[in-house]
């Protein structure tokens, strides 16, 4: 497990179990009932984990790259990669499947690292527009290649389980950087190879 940031580190993990604590007699419950009395460190535990993203550099997954590629210069499209977040409103998960596509300008990267850039954006507190945008933004910083294309799609529990409690509504939201909002073709093939409508 990543150290957390310098900044993070103002916070002890007893400072984080007692704040769990409080949480739970705030619910009505008590903290120290048998049931209950691992709780907190089981809670700091996991939020260690879904908000490991924060200690993660993401450019660093894209540095190495590949330039033998035999001058291939299509789109290269990952689809289908799982990611669980947490929005940053009511820290309820955020659960879907993110597409990468990205036309290569001479070099490419393993596309593993795609799948790890999308998960260190995810491993934070979020908005789906605000990590569609960083995972693009990301790409194209990095690789330069002439584009790149991102939709996220992804069912948000602070619809399902609390609020209008709405089950079975997926949000979409797309990022298009280069020739992806250049070139409608170039979009067309994206989102053609992507095929959002078969995440029903």
């Amino acid at each position: 497990m990543p150290k957390p940031p310098a900044k993070m580190l103002a916070v002890s993990q007893i400072q984080a179990e007692d704040a769990i604590r409080t949480l739970l007699r705030w619910a009505g419950d008590d903290p120290d009932r048998e049931g209950l009395l691992d709780t907190p460190r089981r809670v700091a535990k996991a939020y260690s984990d879904w908000f490991s993203g924060y200690a993660l550099d993401p450019d660093a997954y894209l540095a190495r790259t590949f330039e033998e590629v035999a001058g291939y210069d299509e789109m290269i499209v990952l689809r289908d990669i799982e990611f669980e977040s947490h929005c940053e409103h009511h820290m309820a998960p955020i659960i879907g499947k993110a597409h990468v596509g990205y036309v290569p300008d001479g070099k490419v990267v393993g596309i593993s690292k795609l799948a790890r850039v999308v998960d260190v954006f995810a491993r934070r507190l979020q908005v789906q527009e605000k990590m569609t945008a960083q995972i693009a933004g990301c790409i194209q910083t990095v690789l330069k290649p002439h584009g790149v294309g991102v939709v996220v799609v992804a069912q948000h529990q602070c619809m399902t389980t609390r609020g209008v409690h709405k089950r079975g509504v997926s949000m979409v939201t797309s990022q298009m950087l280069g020739s992806f909002r250049d070139d409608a073709r170039t979009r067309a093939e994206f989102l053609r190879l992507v095929d959002v409508g078969a995440e029903r």
